[in-house]
């Protein structure tokens, strides 16, 4: 029987030590990085608190066997607990992205960049804690950014020429792989612990997308990201202690990521690592699939016209694009909220009978409402070729969306097109006082008066946020 090839260990791959050079060696330039780093804090933040008022969020948290403390671990902000890192990314990268309304970027694979932060959070409390026990100095949440920024650009990078839904394959890999190169970083790694994390990152495999399409769209949607971030927390750990890699991870024949998993294909990349993702994510303002956001600003647009004649409606037209029909073009019953945030006729339904959409409106009781489900059969949801081609188009990364009422007595309602969310970088100027609105809010719901003044002190300030110690910024959130 013929051997099955060289033993002799091969260089890592190239997209290893690209990612650990990166990590390692790439000064960010700029302001404007930061300023939107510390932006997408603290909407995440605001996300998380938010999804506190939902029990199917919150029986997940805390630690994995009831009654135990960690003393000097990472908190989890908004709640009492105190826990090692890797269950603390979990909790806090499950709160972040519960209610799909943290932010987004758009790519041949779409995805939740801050859906990191669970991990890099959980990082910087733990190690600054665990310093302060040794009279050496925190983390300050400058650090915090600067690890934000990269596990973006990776996430954001990777995903920008490789689809992994084509493969039945969920992003949450990118996550896996973004967070553990940063945080083992943060943990004191060098290229090395890098490069052996990064590669059990990728020998993880990837999780399946069942969970995000129908028939099966469930509440692990909501997870997958905490899942992804706590797991690179682990990795990183590991790697910390001399925990082995594996250099061809990628690009082993037959055994490799590319070979078992990805048909054969490397990966492809359209720009180098930068901080091009950062500056270019996307903000939500309504908690729906960000394929959806410009159709829900369609429908709040229209819902003046059409409030008083819901039973006169004979059809309504969605024109999108591929990404959204991919995903969220869905008839039949839907089973569950995560099921109903990932539906562009329910969440075009509430915009239209109720001119808002609110993370409460996806559960039981709200879908109850006899008129949704009508409204939902009267929509038929078409691809516009121009909405494909500037989705995917670097210069434009629109997300456009347009919708057509037409009456039983042959009127219309005039057609509204939305080419770019408010929360796009071409609408930043608009979009970042909703953005503080938004984060006011969520605070308001969930800290008295004081410790809300607290915490807007620092994260409405770049200078202070960014010199704040990162266990003392965790505390203000502790409840």
């Amino acid at each position: 029987m013929s051997a099955h090839g060289s033993n002799v260990r091969p260089a890592p791959d190239q997209v290893l030590t690209d990612i650990a050079d990166y990590v390692c060696g790439h000064e960010i330039a700029g302001a404007e990085a930061y300023r939107v780093a510390r932006y997408c804090v603290i909407d995440a933040l605001g996300c998380a608190l938010e999804a506190l008022a939902y029990p199917e969020c919150t029986k997940l948290l805390g630690p994995v066997v009831p009654g135990i403390v960690v003393p000097h671990g990472a908190r989890v902000p908004g709640t009492s607990f105190e826990l090692d890192p890797v269950t603390a990314a979990f909790n806090t990268g499950s709160l972040i992205r519960w209610l799909d309304f943290n932010d987004s970027f758009t790519a041949a694979e779409g995805g939740h960049p801050s859906d990191n932060l669970g991990g890099i959070l959980a990082t910087a409390d733990y190690l600054s804690r665990s310093r302060a026990l040794r009279g050496k100095p925190p983390l300050a949440m400058r650090d915090v950014l600067t690890a934000l920024i990269k596990a973006y650009e990776i996430q954001g990078v990777l995903s920008l020429e490789n689809n992994f839904t084509r493969l039945g394959c969920d992003h949450a890999v990118l996550v896996r792989v973004a967070s553990t190169a940063t945080v083992t970083r943060m943990l004191g790694g060098g290229r090395e612990e890098i490069i052996n994390a990064v590669s059990n990152a990728w020998a993880d495999g990837v999780t399946l997308k069942a969970y995000r399409q129908a028939p099966n769209t469930g509440t692990r949607k909501s997870w997958a990201g905490g899942d992804a971030t706590s797991r690179a927390v682990r990795l990183a750990l590991m790697a910390l202690k001399g925990e082995m890699g594996y250099p061809s991870v990628l690009t082993a024949k037959t055994f490799g990521f590319y070979d078992a998993l990805f048909r054969g294909q490397p990966f492809r990349f359209q720009r180098p690592y930068g901080s091009y993702v950062l500056e270019n994510v996307m903000f939500k303002f309504v908690p729906a699939g960000m394929h959806s956001q410009t159709a829900v600003e369609c429908a709040f647009k229209l819902h003046p016209l059409v409030k008083d004649r819901l039973d006169g409606i004979e059809a309504i037209t969605i024109r999108s694009h591929e990404k959204l029909i991919g995903i969220m073009d869905k008839s039949g019953p839907l089973n569950n909220p995560a099921d109903r945030d990932h539906c562009a006729q329910y969440v075009v339904a509430v915009g239209l009978i109720y001119g808002r959409l609110a993370g409460s409106d996806f559960e039981d009781e709200f879908a109850a409402d006899p008129r949704i489900d009508p409204l939902r059969a009267k929509m038929k949801v078409v691809e516009d070729p121009r909405y494909t081609r500037e989705f995917h188009d670097p210069a434009k990364r629109s997300s456009a969306n347009a919708i057509e009422v037409r009456f039983r007595d042959g009127s219309s309602a005039p057609a509204v097109e939305v080419e770019y969310p408010v929360g796009h970088p071409r609408r930043r100027a608009e979009g970042i006082p909703m953005l503080e609105a938004k984060f006011r809010a969520t605070l308001a719901r969930r800290f008295p008066p004081r410790q809300q003044a607290a915490i807007l002190e620092i994260c409405l300030d770049q200078a202070r946020f960014e010199a704040t110690p990162a266990d003392e910024f965790v505390d203000r959130f502790v409840i």
